[in-house]
């Protein structure tokens, strides 16, 4: 058996290695030529899997180790008989604590407190159904935008104009689509941007397109009292440099990155190409992942309640060293920086997920206790 795989999905080795030969190549690079002979096809996000690069071909499932699948021609792959997987949920942890990193700067930037902020949450999938727990966790205002689950599920929903009209912070998480009644290429579009409210912080770790960039580009120009943090661009690996230069934070598409994320991303292909072939799985996640850096903190039941989440938080990831990559990153040569786009990507260093992070507190706080809970730590 032959498996092509993109270079940058972690553990191939640890879990593939058992069913053949595995040939690895630059997601951006697969092509039909890299995948001539192939029975497996194992990408992230960067490759397009369509009928252009699979017909003829001798794949007969396709995996990505990622929550998004706007890159893969599902409806071919039905038509054709290919089986697929996606990993839902992989990365969804990393994304929360991204975007939790990212509201400690803005509200240090501007002096104010998180708690008094009205926050908006348009997708309610796997990386926003957990947002939404944490913040209502952290008893903050949230309203929530999903057109789609409100269709199906009904119950507490708003509409996006009821989102604009009514947050000032609102944070992107739902997927690329060009069709259909929700499409949400360029929801955020140049009147759906300038009818944002002063003061507005926007947030994209979605898809990039899910915001016209020029747009947006004109109205930060345009209007200094809104904040913009991006970590996917419309047309990555280039990014424009003009919005790059107005946002607060920019960061090349790492906002789930974590390591977990990553080698969780990997270990649901697997137990999915385990069941395509009707055998058990027989390698763990929970042996392949070291042990984390911060093992466990201890708070006085006095401690701020403020400072505890910043602390904590900014203990495990903070974006901001991301983005001060990202920065060194960006050149004027096209060429030069969409390599290093995609290399700052290759290249990531390790890091882990507030969820799990054993806390304990001395003293009896049950604003510390709840506050612990709310982020997914342990309370020990």
């Amino acid at each position: 058996m032959l498996i092509v795989a993109d270079e940058n999905i972690p553990l191939l080795d640890a879990f593939f290695e058992g069913f053949g030969e595995i040939r690895r190549f630059p997601g951006r690079s697969i092509d039909r030529q890299a995948i001539a002979g192939a029975d497996v096809l194992l990408v992230r996000s960067v490759t397009k899997v369509d009928r252009t690069l699979l017909e003829g071909s001798s794949v007969r499932f396709v995996g990505t180790c990622t929550i998004g699948t706007d890159h893969l021609d599902l409806p071919y792959f039905a038509e054709t008989g290919i089986q697929w997987s996606a990993a839902p949920g992989c990365n969804a942890r990393g994304v929360v604590d991204y975007v939790l990193g990212s509201l400690l700067t803005l509200a240090e930037i501007e002096g104010v407190e998180l708690s008094q902020r009205r926050y908006g949450v348009v997708g309610a999938g796997q990386v926003g159904g957990r947002l939404i727990a944490v913040l209502r966790g952290l008893g903050w205002d949230v309203r929530v935008c999903d057109p789609v689950r409100q269709a199906e599920e009904g119950g507490d929903y708003v509409s996006l104009e009821e989102i604009v009209a009514d947050c000032d912070v609102i944070s992107l998480h739902t997927p690329l689509t060009h069709g259909g009644e929700h499409p949400t290429w360029h929801l955020f579009d140049a009147r759906r941007l300038q009818a944002l409210q002063p003061g507005t912080w926007l947030i994209n770790a979605a898809r990039g397109p899910v915001i016209d960039n020029a747009a947006l580009r004109e109205t930060l120009l345009d209007r200094d009292d809104l904040q913009a943090v991006l970590d996917v661009w419309e047309a990555e690996p280039q990014v424009d440099l003009g919005l790059a230069e107005f946002c607060v934070i920019g960061t090349p598409h790492i906002a789930g990155y974590s390591l977990d994320g990553r080698r969780r991303g990997t270990a649901q292909i697997y137990q999915a190409f385990c069941q395509f072939l009707g055998q058990p799985a027989r390698v763990h996640l929970d042996e392949l992942l070291p042990k984390p850096w911060l093992g466990e903190v201890t708070l006085s039941a006095d401690t701020d309640p403020a400072w505890a989440l910043a602390m904590l938080c900014r203990g495990v990831y903070d974006p901001r060293r991301d983005d001060a990559d990202f920065r060194r990153s960006l050149s004027e040569d096209v060429g030069e920086q969409r390599a290093a786009f995609d290399q700052l990507r290759k290249h990531y260093p390790p890091r882990r997920e507030i969820e799990g992070l054993r806390v304990r507190v001395e003293g009896d706080s049950q604003a510390l206790r709840q506050l612990v809970t709310a982020l997914g730590g342990v309370l020990v």
